[in-house]
């Protein structure tokens, strides 16, 4: 239903037919995030093997002194403790473990593990932290507002990885085989998140070589924007990554629409993320899509880029022997 204020009455007959068109126009034009849908490789089957799901757990942190976060372990069903399994950790964890939200990880691995598409890999879902009188993050609020999100995720020093590696990973080791080769170990995440996995492995390349980041913050939070140059003057490093971006993110725009800040232009930032990888000769990928600083795009393509990401691992192809053309089903 179309409705209009009281105080267009005052407004001439031609300008009514305008704004009237312009609403009609509006109720029937989709959101450019509409756009993308979850496909099947996000939504459970029959006869596919599920992983389980535990948790949440508590992480207590001394980088991080004082805080906590929730985080969750994904063992797929194909799991052997006896082989040593990839790992790969998301950063808020809550919205990519949920089977209800844009991203249904859980669903996703079973499928790809199942149909031999990525290798058999332990998934951790890591909230960022809070102090004893703040919040854990939600699928209403990821953390900006209540908790230690800013800080944790969108500076470029070590911290949040020293967290990763000394902290969160010797926990993980008790109770799972990892395999200690940073080849098999991959980050990910969303906008901050996204950032925070990209520094992860720019700081620790001796502990991971993969990446994806949709709708990633590469940009003057804390200092992001300094990327591509960064990337530029450095040596290369063996640092696998998929962009995912939309043309409507946040450009940089202030509240009135005039003034411009190209430091704070996600997706200008995103390009010239692209740029510098691809000159330094980075083995990189990226999507440009048409949403906004949404997860939409990312939830919809994420079963690709984990292909693209796990596209090389270890898998023989003998035309005399087909075991590793099969369905990946548990042993047993």
């Amino acid at each position: 239903m179309i409705t209009f204020c009281l105080s267009c009455a005052r407004r001439t007959k031609s300008a009514l037919l305008l704004a009237s068109l312009l609403a009609i126009s509006g109720a029937f034009a989709a959101p450019t995030d509409d756009v993308y849908s979850l496909g099947p490789d996000s939504l459970p089957h029959e006869g596919v093997p599920r992983g389980k799901v535990i948790g949440p757990l508590t992480l207590a942190s001394q980088v991080f002194t004082n805080t906590t976060r929730h985080y969750w372990i994904y063992v797929p069903a194909q799991y052997d403790p006896k082989k040593p399994a990839a790992l790969m950790i998301f950063q808020d964890g809550q919205a990519f473990v949920s089977l209800t939200g844009e991203y249904r990880i859980p669903n996703v691995f079973d499928n790809l593990i199942y149909r031999r598409e990525m290798p058999v890999t332990i998934g951790v879902f890591i909230n960022p932290g809070h102090l004893p009188n703040q919040q854990e993050s939600s699928p209403t609020n990821w953390g900006d507002s209540i908790n230690n999100r800013g800080l944790e995720y969108n500076e470029l020093n070590d911290n949040y990885a020293r967290l990763i590696v000394n902290e969160l990973l010797p926990i993980l080791a008790k109770d799972y085989n990892l395999s200690p080769n940073p080849d098999d170990r991959a980050m990910a995440g969303a906008s901050s998140g996204a950032i925070c996995a990209f520094t992860v492995a720019w700081q620790r390349p001796d502990q991971f070589h993969k990446v994806i980041s949709t709708i990633g913050s590469f940009t003057d939070i804390r200092g992001g924007h300094v990327y591509p140059d960064l990337i530029r003057q450095s040596e290369r490093k063996p640092i696998r990554i998929f962009l995912q971006d939309g043309l409507n993110d946040n450009r940089g725009r202030g509240r009135n629409g005039s003034d411009y800040n190209p430091k704070r232009d996600w997706h200008a930032q995103n390009l010239k993320m692209a740029d510098a990888l691809t000159a330094k000769g980075y083995e990189v990928n990226y999507c440009w899509g048409i949403g906004t600083h949404s997860n939409k795009q990312g939830g919809a393509i994420m079963p690709d880029m984990l292909r693209w990401l796990w596209r090389d691992y270890p898998r023989p192809d003998d035309p005399k022997d087909d075991r590793n053309r099969k369905l990946f089903v548990p042993e047993g």
